[in-house]
């Protein structure tokens, strides 16, 4: 039995892919800070890695990083490798890592769209049947998805339907591997103000609209966003699988 000041608890080793930067970044830092092992990966921005790996080491904190492509084979193995050498039960898998052009569907092809499901959402399957002899009983698989999973946005055709096939994977991760004591959820973070938004068209008027819209007044915060993945993975979740927890300061249901 888990005593009640454990319930938020963590331990093991966890992967958060896309783990250095923006969500991901601040769902390492909590996941660490709450107990656990964490490996944060990435692929491209190396500075932003070593700043976390530097932040880490000031902290006292339990992250280490990891550059690994999560859509080749040789990307999968060396984050296999790093979980086997942290010699601890693998407890968590987040999957935050994302990529994906915002275009009108008329200029989308098949190749952007090839792109894009490779990473939001293949690379989950193939993680999970990579690392699936490591998981511990009682482990976390965590999906990061968006609004645009259920809900059109312009110009979001190719990262919204890919995270709507990550959230079904998800459902369905979450029947299969029950039996093993292995939760599957997804956090579908509202608008969070990261480095993201660089690369979307009308980002201003968009995340302004969103904070008008939001009872809260403005946007959720990344901390606001790691705090519910934390949970999540925690033991005060057990009894939550299969499910889409929406953290958006409740901005959706005034749409």
């Amino acid at each position: 039995m888990v005593q009640q000041d454990d319930l938020f608890r963590l331990d093991g080793a966890f992967v958060v892919t896309g783990g250095t930067r923006g969500i991901g970044r601040a769902i390492s830092v909590r996941l660490s800070r709450a107990g656990a092992f964490v490996i944060a990966n990435y692929l491209r921005d190396e500075k932003s890695a070593l700043a976390l790996k530097c932040f880490a080491e000031q902290e006292g904190l339990q992250l280490d990083v990891l550059r690994a492509d999560l859509t080749t084979r040789d990307g999968l193995q060396r984050i296999e490798t790093r979980v086997e050498e942290t010699d601890r039960p693998l407890q968590g898998l987040i999957h935050c890592a994302a990529t994906g052009t915002h275009r009108p569907i008329d200029t989308l092809t098949a190749r952007h769209l090839d792109w894009t499901f490779a990473l939001n959402a293949r690379a989950l399957f193939d993680l999970v049947k990579q690392l699936s002899p490591r998981f511990s009983h009682r482990a976390s698989i965590l999906a990061v998805s968006s609004i645009g999973a259920t809900r059109t946005l312009p110009h979001y055709t190719a990262v919204g339907v890919s995270k709507a096939a990550l959230e079904a994977l998800t459902r369905h991760l979450a029947a299969e591997m029950m039996p093993r004591g292995i939760r599957a959820n997804v956090l579908a973070p509202g608008a969070v103000m990261t480095d993201v938004w660089n690369s979307i068209p009308d980002a201003e008027a968009r995340l302004a609209e969103a904070a008008r819209r939001s009872p809260l007044g403005r946007l959720v915060t990344v901390d606001e966003v790691a705090a519910c993945a934390q949970f999540l993975c925690s033991p005060a979740a057990s009894g939550i699988n299969g499910q889409t927890v929406v953290v958006d300061g409740g901005a959706a249901m005034t749409a």
